[in-house]
């Protein structure tokens, strides 16, 4: 295998959605997917790369997920991390901050329009000294 091709949300209204993820994060529109003449999903890339991101139109799905974090978004590094806790707040999207992770940093409390929970963790994941699994207790 070669990795994840893409990810695909459903999304209740993707306009919205588009200019959430395009003017937050950074996203460009790729492909639109028009069936019987009606715009039911876009393709979206990130300028700095990652795998393939497409927003479908399914708003029971997407009521139905809010809440949950599909994916989590990597960042390149604590400053990067900072940067984008910066750029966001800026754009009055309210988060958590950035913490300290056993794995690195974190960056989560954002969600998009549908409610879904946007994390961002620095990369590559700071494997504890020894390898093996990591346990996290509640």
């Amino acid at each position: 295998m070669e990795g994840i091709h893409h990810v695909k949300l459903p999304v209740s209204d993707l306009e919205k959605s588009l200019a959430w993820y395009r003017d937050h994060l950074g996203y460009q529109e790729v492909m639109h997917f028009v069936e019987e003449g009606v715009l039911m999903g876009i393709a979206l890339a990130h300028p700095n790369g990652g795998p393939g991101f497409a927003i479908r139109l399914n708003p029971e799905v997407a009521a139905g997920a809010r809440g949950f974090d599909f994916f989590a978004i990597g960042v390149p590094g604590e400053a990067a991390i900072n940067a984008l806790a910066a750029h966001l707040a800026a754009q009055g999207v309210a988060h958590n901050g950035v913490m300290r992770t056993p794995v690195g940093w974190l960056l989560s409390g954002i969600t998009d329009p549908d409610g879904y929970d946007i994390r961002f963790y620095t990369v590559p994941l700071e494997i504890p000294e020894g390898g093996g699994l990591l346990v996290r207790e509640s």
